[in-house]
């Protein structure tokens, strides 16, 4: 059984909205670090429809030693901040006359408007979701994240690069 979370986060001014779903049950044996294979099977379990759910996942490894005496980004916070402030300015104008928000709240007739790739982003997109086996919600969150990477690039239209990014 999964639980399903939804939740709101604020922080400087800016405010994102998620959704969740988690198992309802103690983490078994098989997702220990002493079992790779074990937890190979569980995740294959857990895999499909709840994680269709999630728009974005990302392991995110330790950082080591080594990495912490590198040279800063070339981006700092500050450019981030800018960008993603003009990107949701963007966003912001393009639904000024529609229910939806977000680009996660985007479907339809609206979504074909917005986040309909160029071609080679549309025969990229097509190429993935026979390879993938994208069901039609794990479709739709390739274009919403693309759509989001467009805005953030600050371009008018998806393309196949925004595809791709979405799909990595």
């Amino acid at each position: 059984m999964l639980i399903a979370i939804e939740f709101t986060v604020a922080y400087a001014g800016l405010e994102a909205r998620g959704r969740s779903a988690v198992p309802d049950h103690p983490r078994p044996a098989a997702l220990r670090p002493r079992a790779p294979r074990c937890a190979a099977d569980y995740q294959a379990k857990v895999s499909g429809p709840p994680l269709d759910r999630i728009d974005l996942h990302d392991e995110v490894q330790a950082v080591s030693a080594a990495d912490l005496v590198l040279p800063p980004p070339a981006e700092g916070s500050a450019e981030v901040a800018s960008r993603v402030a003009a990107a949701r300015a963007r966003r912001t104008a393009r639904y000024a006359d529609h229910k939806a928000r977000t680009n996660a709240e985007f479907d339809g007739e609206l979504m074909e408007a917005v986040a309909t790739p160029d071609e080679a982003g549309r025969k990229l997109l097509a190429q993935a979701a026979e390879a993938m086996r994208l069901s039609a919600r794990g479709y739709t969150r390739i274009l919403r994240v693309a759509r989001t990477i467009a805005d953030l690039a600050g371009a008018a239209a998806v393309g196949r690069i925004h595809i791709a990014e979405a799909l990595s």
